[in-house]
C-alpha cells in the first residue's frame, strides 16, 4: 500500500513539473515587463531623484525559499521579484499622494494670496471690490465677510487751508463705578467720546468689544467706536467699524444705527451710490422696527445723497 502511494506521488510530480516549466516563461515575461514599467514610472515621477530617499531602480529582493521547493527554483525567483514590485509600487503610490496633497495646499495658498492682493490693489486704486475692483464700478453692496472699504483716509488737498488750532482739551471725565465691570467699561468709553477725547475713546471702546464680545452693550460700543472715528475725521475707518457691527451682530440694538452712520461715512467719502444702497438695505431689513427719529434721519440722508425714490 505504501509503495503504491509513493509511486502515485512521483507520477503526479512528474505531471506538474512540465506544466510549471511551460507557464514559468510567460509569468517571467510579465514580471519583467512590470519591472520595466515601474522603472519608467520612477524616472517620470522622480527625475534625478536622490538615491538616499528614492530607489532609482527596482532591486529584486533576495530569493526566499518556498516550502516543498528548492530555494533557487524559477517560481521562488518570480515570487521574490513580484514581492519587490509590490513594495516599490506601494512606496511610489504613497509618495505620489503626498506630492499631490502638497501641490493642492500650494494652489490653495496661492489662490488666497492672489484674492487678497487683488482686493487690496482695488481698494488702493479707489475701486469697489464688490464691482470687480474697477474704479467707479456699479457693483452691489459687499457681501458679509468682505471689508467694504480701504483703510486709508482721503488725502487732504495741498491747496486746502491750514487746519484750525486744536481746541483746549477737556478735563478727563471721572471713571464710573456702578459695581458692574462691563457697564463701567462701556460708560468710560462713552464719557471719553462725549468729552471729545476721540483717540482715548477709540482705545477704550475697542478694548471693551474685545473683552466683552457677547455683552448687551457690545452693539452700543461698536457703534460708538464708529462714531468716534467719524467725529475724529476718519470716515473710512468709521465705515469699517459700522459695517462690522452690522455684519457681526445684526440683531444688536445699535445695528440699525450703524447702517445709518455707514451711509453717512460713505457720503463723506463721496461714495453716494453705495450710500444709497446702504439706506435701501436699512429700510429692507429694519424698516418696520426703525424709530420715528431714525426714519426722519434716513429720509433726510437719502435726499442729501440724491438717492432714487
Amino acid at each position: 500500500m505504501r509503495v503504491m502511494l509513493i509511486a502515485g506521488l512521483l507520477l503526479a510530480g512528474t505531471a506538474i513539473t512540465p506544466a510549471l516549466a511551460q507557464s514559468a516563461p510567460a509569468v517571467e515575461g510579465r514580471v519583467t515587463k512590470l519591472e520595466k514599467e515601474m522603472r519608467a514610472v520612477q524616472r517620470k515621477v522622480f527625475p534625478g531623484a536622490n538615491p538616499d530617499y528614492f530607489e532609482p531602480e527596482i532591486a529584486p529582493a533576495s530569493p526566499q525559499a518556498v516550502p516543498g521547493m528548492a530555494a533557487t527554483s524559477p517560481l521562488a525567483d518570480l515570487n521574490a521579484r513580484v514581492d519587490a514590485l509590490e513594495r516599490s509600487l506601494s512606496q511610489l503610490t504613497g509618495q505620489v499622494e503626498q506630492a499631490n496633497f502638497k501641490n493642492r495646499q500650494l494652489e490653495d495658498a496661492f489662490a488666497k494670496y492672489k484674492a487678497d492682493t487683488d482686493y487690496r490693489l482695488s481698494a488702493l486704486e479707489g475701486g469697489n471690490p464688490a464691482a470687480g475692483g474697477k474704479p467707479g464700478g456699479s457693483g452691489g453692496y459687499p457681501p458679509p465677510g468682505t471689508p467694504p472699504f480701504g483703510s486709508r483716509e482721503p488725502a487732504s488737498s495741498p491747496q486746502s487751508a491750514p487746519p484750525p488750532p486744536p481746541p483746549v482739551a477737556a478735563a478727563t471725565p471721572p471713571s464710573p463705578s456702578t459695581g458692574d465691570a462691563a457697564e463701567d467699561a462701556y460708560m468710560a468709553g462713552y464719557n471719553l467720546w462725549a468729552a471729545k477725547k476721540y483717540p482715548e475713546a477709540e482705545t477704550s471702546l475697542k478694548a471693551f468689544v474685545a473683552k466683552y464680545p457677547n455683552h448687551r452693550r457690545t452693539s452700543y460700543a461698536q457703534n460708538l467706536l464708529g462714531r468716534a472715528y467719524l467725529d475724529d475725521g476718519k470716515p473710512a475707518t468709521a465705515a469699517e467699524a459700522f459695517y462690522a457691527n452690522y455684519k457681526n451682530n445684526p440683531r444688536g440694538e445699535r445695528a440699525p444705527d450703524s447702517l445709518y452712520y455707514l451711509g453717512q461715512s460713505l457720503t463723506q467719502l463721496k461714495k453716494t451710490t453705495e450710500a444709497c444702497k446702504v439706506y435701501d438695505e436699512l429700510n429692507d431689513v429694519y424698516g418696520a422696527k426703525l424709530s420715528p427719529a431714525l426714519k426722519d434721519r434716513v429720509t433726510k440722508a437719502r435726499a442729501d445723497a440724491k438717492c432714487a425714490s
